[in-house]
């Protein structure tokens, strides 16, 4: 029973003390006036009467009512109801205010109560003053509160006859109970009834229907938001103009935080005055009126929910956790189904009859029943994780929240962990965690509805049906009687507040109440007290926890089989089967990244633990503890998993001995683990354990069970401690004096022996074996002062030396610093005080535990002394001997191997991920840093893959990253320092340092690699190192003699150019090198110019001695001779400037730059208009960025339109070249002559162009109407308005961008080009759409603008980043399969701008096909420009696709027309800060591509294009250094390159080296070349149609990359042995590893494998073998005239009749290892169908007519069955009858052409064949035979077609071939 009212005051306005303008309050009367003992009057009352301050009305508002609540100091609530009403003010009052007039209107506006009203009484100049009623409860009856203080308002204003006395005397003697659901009617004796209505249970929230109102003002995501911050203890603020509505919202809140209690500020209405309190630093919920918003402003921290405006604010700062999913979206949509139950009807077409809403309170209890069941699934289990420390003589409960979170699977989660973090749940576990006491609806949800919610969450409708049953029962807890209750009270009449009032609110005779107020008093205290039994029950646990989301732990799904593997491996173990053990020990490593083995391998631990000690041998001891080291190191300091918990008992069990009486325990060798050093960690296991021992002490003996097994889980029919405590908590009142001291006693000392065993066992484990010396250890999280927390691993072999292991950089050298002991004491000290207080433990014990752990320590210390001088002895683990790389010729070591391991990064293959394959990675090894390269060998740690050599490596000079790295050692599992390394060859080296490669050695192995990455100089490179070595000394020359000067060297420079044209290709000869020889020349002489060349001087490929020394050519002249070679090829240009020959040769060769005087970045010899003189070059050039003019670089043989490259357009050049046409005033700028001067050039090149010297202007491409372009052809819409208005639409993104152009064709095939040629313009200029904005070109100009959009060189360097990524990511994706690399593959963004650049090149094309010539002007015109071109002449020019003219084009537009490899290759120093970006690099990507789709056009094989994409970075070669000819010219590089030899064995230029090794070896050589020489390549360019070049994701970790031809060889396989029987050899098969092996090397095509033979054999018959291109020409030659006789055209043409003509590449793919019948195709003849299987069969090494060659007679042969039978030849071959003898013994089926042939024809191996199927007859099978004499035989390779003579030998030839495979 409780009072209804504690205090009732009057509170009148008053002056303020200061004078100011406001007033304040004034209590003018309270009652009783003396204080209840129980509850003191509350201060500050009077600020809560008035929450906007006491002020002055000028109109009489109506009266308002609210309630504030007031907290005490002992965090009791005091409801203060207030009722406001105004008065008249008294003269001493206006008296106040007079002073501001003018501010007071203003501060009763701001204030708030300025309220307009219906009228105004009293003279106009009257004001009024506020007075309030104020009633203070300690129970909330808000209700009740406003009847009784409306009825005493009622009784003043309407003057009623009832005395005040009475009511308030009567109000404050009512005495109501405060729960249990009975009703109460009380009277104030003034005719009223009020009835009283007390909830069932007083722990339910009261919310009436604050709830829904909440939700109503504010909606379900910000009432989510606000939950998640009250709960995570964030600041929250509301804000409303209406002071009850923030008493509700807040009232609300806390209903929906039950069964939590929010225990921080809680304030519903906050007084102006106190706004200061929002600064505060603690969480509250707080609300205030509007009017006070801006002052809430600057608040940074807090959220505020504004209820008049719906919205809630939270600050940039403030991140509130959401709820775990799945229950945020289950709750979200709970919540909509009972806010909006029309939302599911919404879409129905015959929605059902609208039913009727919630009533406002239903729907509040249904809100509120929806987050109770949250709170349900939230903390279902909770009781499973109490620990009881204590039950007498109160119970002590601790929560193990990391227990908790590990078992819910929320260890990640950020909400729940706040959540168990704060006061509200700590409140929670002391309030429920009891096990004996009162339960209610929530102790009955959370124990037994669990499975019930999971059973319902996928049916919405069974979900809504529980919120509605539990909101049933929230209801009837509020209203148990809900139709009784009848008020009767009297209410002030209509507008009485605005009569005049009869008089002011009359004082009371204190007398008078006081003396209704002591009778009931005194009528009290002689009833007998009213004390309800609280009904105590044993709180129900419920089931045990599970987690709320099944995860499936992905790579690591403990599978049984994984389980069987650790117990396998630890039964090994401990029978000491070490082999066994280790083969299984990386399967129990991978395997323990799994929760449930870690659990497994624990559990199989403590069966081999007797009597708490189990002494194991070294071997036995390191695998234990390796196994240990490897669970630990995944728990996180919490320990979610029990893990470390487990492995706590045991770590002071197994121990082996190291001599007589020393003794070393597992502990000493896994201290390395956070978990170790976290008091919580400590604090739980303490807790569990002490709960064990005290649930022992009151079970029987029998139930009591070993207290150290505690890993177990508790069997389901054993009591549980919490049982066993709500048992002890019921009798404890019936148990005597004297035995409840005893067992208070029992329970202390239980706790205080716990505690001695902890602080030894902590001392175990934090104390390093070292200990002597005193080191200090890393320092570990959560430590504090215990400096020295990390400990060494020490096993014999495991750790090696432990002196060293320690951190010696830490600092601390001084004595009193490095007191080890100290700081672990003090850490014990720490944990024995916290544990002891709250478990209850005596001071005096306490005491003495603290005297204890110093000698408890220093025991340990003294112990570990002998252990760690025991251990020193053990003989360290021998290490993996260092392998030494191969180095080129040249190639120095700059810093000897480093110990390092070589981690596994992203890539799956190395490391034996889903595609199988051996863990090649890991290795062990060392990091070498060469001059040239950065190299890593060693050899897996893995022991099963056998000692496999790994070498990954790559160029210094492709760094592109490097970052240090914090990574665990594969071995040890110890952290230490690593690097991480990419190169933009595609390769990653992740590495992990050796703890014997101290810092300084690391940080130098990275100054250095800096230093060779980035050197100052290019001379510092590798490229111009690589010969200082080999050559003999000589005196350096002089400066001047470095070159003649460039005047002398032009003159040379036209000379030799005007020589070398104006020769025929005979005398040509003496003056060149015979590395250019080759490109004038006809195909028919080379093979005799090559063998010249052999003659001079084998071994080279220059030979000088043919060289006259005067005609070698000076220092600039061997690119320019290059590319005036390729001019004279295409019949452009003579080198005379004289109009003289214009009409003959409309181009010529200009000398103009021969001083690189117009234009650093282009040629000395240029070729331009026969028609313009050299003077004007120059002003043209100024209209080009860079002065790159449009110059010609290539002339269609067919069409002669020609192709012109040049920078792009400078702005001012622009407008004077596309200005209107007015004739040029004689005054003109400058600008303005050089446009003219530009508009002449580009006429001039029209005009050289035959077929347009005489046609008008007007035929141009743009001529097209509307209906002839179908309004989407391939210029689309432009054409449609005319000229001038196109050009401003979207012709470039379409060009380059997205859609196709044309007609659409599938994967974006170009139309067919004939639609462009009825009008076109002469000259179409390329330029990028963002220079060509506004331009509006003449309609009378001959040539017409194609703005397209491209790519900047940023955008390259961006994509390029990505596309590293993707192939080479630096560790493993979230999500594993293909589908992670698309769609980084996409992200990248790279095969999109290969498809623009092959888009806008086969636009180019099919202009240049049609006849119109094209000028490419993109950026700076050396980029984007050089990629389109060199693709356009590649595509359209046959010679461009052989090795000699790639080479050319090469060299002609990269090289001499100035791409800047330095730059864009970032080469030195300068260039660090711009970056890698790869151009030239994108374009060998196109060029791969078009490789792939036309496989026989081109000469060179696609390992040609990565050998250059590698070398082109790698700095390994001078050719591709230096940023244009001028600077090469500079650094005398063309000359030195030219004009002194050196040595055969130093390869400057990168073409050299190419050509010296094609003579040795076919690599570069692509064998399906079959070119056709008129054919114009047009690929299909959609990305669709693209491939990832497998240069970017292919490795060899056998011996590094391939393109190092000199360390790429591997030694020759030894040939077969021959069988003493005669039989055949044994075939050597060979497991080709994924990543490990090179195929193509493992496994050759057959070709190259036919050379190799016929090699072999002339040097076994003492010849001197023949080059391989002298052969394979030969046999090609051989091959024509054998098909002639035959009626058979040549192999190409084969090829090509199976193919339509245009799309040549959809025939066959032969890569870089072509196998398989295809190959019978370029060697058609029937002697080569023997050969064909042997080159496809991996068994085989040699060719298996050689192999059968050996048998002499048919006789001495196994012949087990034999017969003709008609087999069909290989693909595209006809049906020919030949003699099949099956062989048992050899297993094979042989096949001769006739019966007494000698000479096996081919075999089938019978171990390949998969079965023997009846067939059909094919075309050109024989016609007589019956259909079922045909039948197949199918084998892994392909399938054999046979027909027999009749269906009888058809079916004897079945059943032999059957019966010998069933036989096998």
């Amino acid at each position: 029973m409780a009072r209804l009212a504690d205090y009732f005051v009057l509170v009148a306005f008053g002056p303020h003390p200061r004078g100011s303008g406001e007033g304040q309050g004034q209590i003018l009367q309270r009652f009783p006036e003396k204080d209840w003992e129980d509850n003191p009057f509350p201060q500050g009352i009077e600020l809560f009467c008035q929450p906007s301050g006491w002020q002055l009305c000028p109109e009489r508002n109506p009266p308002t009512f609210f309630v504030a609540v007031l907290t005490d100091i002992n965090s009791e609530r005091h409801y203060c109801a207030c009722l406001t009403f105004w008065e008249p003010a008294e003269p001493t009052q206006e008296a106040v205010c007079s002073e501001d007039a003018a501010g007071r209107e203003e501060e009763a506006v701001e204030g708030g109560s300025g309220r307009l009203s219906p009228g105004t009484s009293g003279p106009p100049g009257q004001l009024f003053a506020p007075k309030t009623l104020v009633l203070v409860s300690r129970l909330d009856h808000v209700e009740v509160f406003r009847n009784s203080l409306g009825l005493i308002y009622t009784i003043h204003v309407e003057g009623l006859n009832v005395g005040l006395e009475t009511v308030v005397g009567n109000l404050l003697t009512c005495i109501i109970p405060l729960a249990g659901g009975s009703q109460r009617t009380i009277s104030l004796g003034a005719g009223d009834r009020q009835v009283i209505q007390t909830p069932l249970t007083d722990s339910l929230p009261i919310s009436r229907c604050s709830v829904a109102l909440l939700f109503r003002q504010l909606g379900i995501t910000n009432v989510l938001s606000l939950f998640c911050a009250a709960l995570t203890e964030h600041k929250v603020l509301f804000l409303s103009r209406s002071y009850q509505r923030l008493s509700d919202a807040c009232r609300g809140l806390l209903a929906l935080l039950f069964p939590l209690r929010y225990s921080f500020t809680y304030v519903p209405i906050l007084p102006a005055q106190l706004l200061e309190v929002l600064s505060t630093p603690t969480p509250f919920i707080i609300g205030v009126n509007a009017a006070f918003q801006a002052e809430t402003q600057e608040l940074l921290d807090v959220i505020v929910a504004d209820l008049d405006g719906g919205t809630v604010t939270v600050p940039e700062c403030v991140q509130i956790p959401p709820l775990p999913e799945p229950l945020q979206s289950q709750t979200h949509s709970v919540l909509s189904m009972v806010l909006d139950p029309e939302l599911e009807l919404a879409d129905l077409a015959f929605p059902p009859p609208t039913t009727s809403s919630s009533s406002l309170k239903m729907q509040d209890k249904e809100l509120r029943a929806v987050f109770l069941r949250l709170f349900a699934q939230l903390l279902q289990g909770y009781r499973w994780c109490l620990h009881m420390v204590r039950i007498h003589p109160e119970p002590v409960i601790r929560f193990h929240k990391a227990a908790f979170l590990g078992q819910r699977g929320l260890v990640e989660d950020d909400f729940l962990m706040k959540v168990l973090e704060g006061m509200a749940f700590a409140g929670f576990v002391s309030e429920r965690g009891v096990p004996y006491r009162p339960t209610d609806l929530f102790d009955e949800l959370v124990a037994h509805e669990v499975a019930r919610m999971r059973a319902d969450e996928s049916h919405p409708q069974r979900v809504l049906r529980h919120v509605k049953e539990l909101a049933e029962q929230l209801y009837k807890n509020e209203n148990p009687y809900p139709a009784v209750a009848m008020h009767k009270v009297q209410r002030p009449g209509e507008a009485s507040h605005l009569r005049r009032a009869p008089r002011p609110f009359p004082r009371l005779d204190e007398g008078m109440v006081q003396w209704i107020v002591d009778q009931a008093t005194a009528k009290m205290q002689g009833a007998p007290p009213a004390v309800k039994a609280e009904r105590r029950t044993t709180v129900p646990s419920g089931p045990p926890m599970t987690a709320i989301l099944e995860r499936s732990s992905g790579l690591h799904g403990n599978s049984a089989r994984r389980l069987e593997v650790v117990r396998n491996c630890i039964s090994y173990v401990f029978e000491g089967k070490m082999l066994e053990a280790k083969k299984l020990l990386p399967a129990v490593l991978r395997a323990l990244k799994g929760r449930a083995a870690r659990g497994c391998l624990a559990q199989e631990l403590h069966l081999h633990v007797q009597q708490n000690r189990a002494v194991l041998d070294d071997q036995q001891f390191e695998f234990v503890v390796r196994m240990m080291n490897c669970c630990l190191q995944d728990c996180t300091s919490l320990d979610e998993h029990g893990i470390a918990a487990s492995l706590l008992p045991l770590v002071t069990a197994f121990c082996r001995k190291l001599s007589p009486g020393v003794t070393q325990f597992a502990y000493s060798c896994v201290q390395e683990h956070v978990v170790w050093s976290t008091p919580q960690f400590w604090e739980a296991m303490f807790y569990g354990d002490v709960q064990t021992h005290i649930r022992a002490l009151y079970l029987e003996p029998a139930e009591d069970r070993d207290p150290s097994q505690g890993w177990e889980e508790p069997a389901e029919e054993e009591r549980s401690a919490l049982d066993v405590a709500s048992e002890q908590r019921r009798l404890w009142p019936t148990l005597s004096r004297e035995k409840q001291q005893e067992l208070v006693q029992k329970e202390e000392s239980t706790v205080f022996s716990q505690a001695i065993h902890y602080a030894n066992r902590m001392s175990y484990l934090l104390l390093p074996l070292d200990s002597s010396k005193s080191r200090l250890l890393r320092e570990r999280a959560g430590l504090g002062d215990l400096e020295s927390a990390s400990n060494s691993l020490v096993t014999s072999s495991m750790a090696g030396s432990v002196a060293e292991s320690y951190d010696t950089e830490s600092g601390f050298e001084d004595a009193e610093t490095c007191d080890v002991a100290g700081a672990v004491v003090r850490f014990i000290n720490r944990f024995v005080d916290k544990v002891c207080t709250e478990s209850g433990v005596t001071s005096d014990h306490l005491k003495g535990l603290h005297v204890m752990v110093p000698d408890i320590v220093q025991m340990h210390i003294e112990t570990l002394e002998a252990v760690y001088r025991e251990s020193k002895r053990l003989p360290p683990i021998q290490k993996p001997k260092l392998l030494r790389p191969h180095l080129l010729p040249g190639e120095e070591c700059v810093l000897d191997g480093l110990r390092v391991y070589l981690l596994p990064d992203g890539r799956e293959e190395g490391a034996g991920g889903s595609g199988g394959g051996p863990a090649v990675l890991p290795a062990e090894g060392a990091v070498f840093l060469t001059t040239y390269r950065v190299i890593f060998t060693g050899m897996p740690t893995d022991p099963l893959v056998g000692e496999q050599v790994v070498v990954r490596s790559f160029p210094v000079a492709a760094l592109t990253k490097e970052k240090r790295i914090s990574v665990l050692t594969p071995v040890e599992q110890i952290t230490q320092d690593g690097l991480h390394l990419r190169s933009c060859t595609f390769q990653l080296l992740k590495m992990a340092f050796d703890e014997e490669v101290g810092s300084e050695k690391a940080e130098l192995f990275r100054k250095q690699l800096h230093k060779l990455r980035y050197p100052l100089d290019i001379r510092s490179t590798f490229a111009f190192t690589l010969g200082a070595g080999h050559t003999p000394s000589r005196p350096p020359r002089a400066a001047k003699d470095k070159g003649p000067s460039l005047r002398t060297l032009s003159r040379n420079l036209v000379k030799n150019a005007k020589r070398t044209m104006g020769r025929p290709h005979i005398t040509r000869k003496k003056y060149n090198p015979p590395s250019y020889e080759h490109r004038g020349q006809p195909p028919e002489d080379q093979e005799d110019e090559i063998s010249v060349s052999e003659e001079l001087e084998p071994g080279t490929l220059t030979p000088t001695s043919a060289l006259k020394p005067s005609d070698r050519m000076t220092m600039s002249s061997l690119v320019e001779r290059a590319c005036c070679r390729d001019y004279q090829r295409l019949g452009l240009g003579t080198l005379s400037s004289s109009l003289s020959r214009a009409k003959s040769e409309p181009f010529r060769i200009s000398s103009v730059n021969r001083m690189y005087a117009i234009c650093r970045s282009y040629p000395g010899l240029l070729i331009v208009p026969q028609s313009v003189q050299d003077n004007a070059l120059q002003r043209v050039s100024r209209c080009y960025r860079q002065n790159r003019f449009p110059v010609v670089c290539w002339r269609s043989g067919r069409s002669r339109a020609v192709l012109l490259r040049s920078g792009g357009l400078h702005g001012k050049g622009v407008v004077g070249l596309f200005k209107a046409q007015n004739a040029p005033s004689p005054g003109q700028s400058q600008a303005d002559s050089s446009s003219l001067e530009q508009e002449k050039y580009l006429q001039a090149v029209v005009s050289s162009m035959p077929r347009y010297a005489d046609t008008s202007g007007r035929n141009t491409l743009s001529g097209f109407s509307s209906a002839h372009m179908g309004g989407h052809g391939k210029w689309g819409s432009v054409r449609a308005s005319g000229r001038s208005g196109g050009l401003g639409g979207d012709v470039g993104s379409r060009l380059a961008g997205r859609d196709m152009l044309g007609p659409p064709q599938a994967n974006g095939a170009p139309p067919d080009p004939g639609f462009l040629r009825p009008h076109r313009a002469a000259l179409y200029i390329i330029g990028d759409k963002a220079q060509l904005k506004g331009v509006r070109p003449d309609p009378l100009q001959q040539w017409e603008l194609v703005p397209i959009e491209v790519f900047e060189a940023r955008q390259v360097k961006t994509s390029f980043k990505k596309l590293l990524k993707a192939c080479v990511p630096g560790c493993q994706a979230l999500e594993s399969g293909p589908t992670s690399f698309l769609r980084s593959l996409e992200d990248s963004e790279w095969l999109t701008q290969i498809h623009k650049l092959l888009q806008v090149s086969v636009l180019v094309v099919e202009l240049l096909d049609s006849g119109s010539s094209v000028l490419v002007s993109l950026e700076d015109g050396w980029d984007i420009t050089t990629q389109v071109v060199s693709l356009v002449q590649l595509l359209s020019d046959p010679f461009y696709r052989t090795l000699e003219g790639f080479r050319l084009l090469v060299e002609k537009e990269w090289l001499s027309f100035g791409h800047r490899f330095s730059h864009r290759g970032a080469h030195t120093l300068a260039g660090q800060s711009s970056g890698f970006t790869p151009v030239f690099l994108q374009f060998l990507d196109c060029v791969h591509q078009v490789h792939l789709q036309f496989p026989m056009e081109f000469e060179f094989s696609p390992f040609y294009l990565k050998f250059l994409g590698y070398h082109h970075v790698s700095r390994r070669f001078r050719t591709f250094l230096l940023d244009s000819d001028y600077e090469r010219i500079e650094q005398g590089l063309l000359y030195e390159e030219k004009g002194e030899r050196k040595g055969p064995q130093v390869c400057r230029s990168v073409w050299e080296y190419v050509d010296r090794l094609s003579k040795r070896t076919p690599v570069f050589y692509n064998y399906m070349y079959a070119p056709e020489d008129t054919e114009v390549l047009r690929p299909y360019s959609n990305v669709s149609n693209l491939k990832v070049w497998d240069f970017y994701t292919e490795e060899t970790l056998a011996q590094g990359p391939p393109y190092d031809w000199e360390l790429a060889q591997v030694s020759p396989e030894p040939p077969e042995e021959e069988r003493p029987d005669g039989g055949a050899p044994q075939s050597r098969r060979r497991v080709v590893w994924p990543c490990y092996d090179s195929r193509p090397r493992v496994q050759p095509d057959a070709i190259s494998r036919l050379l190799e033979e016929l090699q072999r054999l002339e040097t076994e018959l003492g010849r001197p073998p023949e080059r391989w291109k002298d052969s394979w020409d030969r046999v090609k030659a051989a091959q024509r005239l054998e098909g002639r006789p035959d009626g058979r055209g040549t192999p190409s043409s084969l090829l090509v009749s199976s193919v339509p003509h245009h799309r040549r590449s959809l025939g066959v793919y032969l890569q870089e290892g072509p196998v398989g019948s295809t190959l019978s195709l370029s060697l058609d003849s029937d002697q080569s169908s023997g050969s064909t299987t042997s080159g496809s069969r991996q068994a085989a090494r040699r060719s298996t007519s050689t192999l059968y060659s050996q048998f002499q007679t048919a006789e001495s042969e196994n012949r087990s069955y034999e017969g003709t039978l008609y087999k069909k030849g290989a693909f595209m071959k006809p049906w020919k009858a030949r003699w099949f003898v099956l062989d048992k013994t050899k297993h094979q089926l042989r096949y001769y052409d006739h019966r007494t042939d000698t000479e096996c024809k081919g075999v089938i191996d019978l171990a390949e064949v998969e079965a023997v199927v009846p067939g059909t007859p094919t075309m050109g099978a024989p016609k007589t035979v019956d259909e079922k004499a045909f039948f197949d035989v199918k084998t892994t390779r392909r399938v054999y077609n046979f027909c027999a003579q009749d269906v009888l030998s058809a079916q004897q030839w079945v059943d032999q071939i059957q019966s010998c495979l069933s036989d096998a």
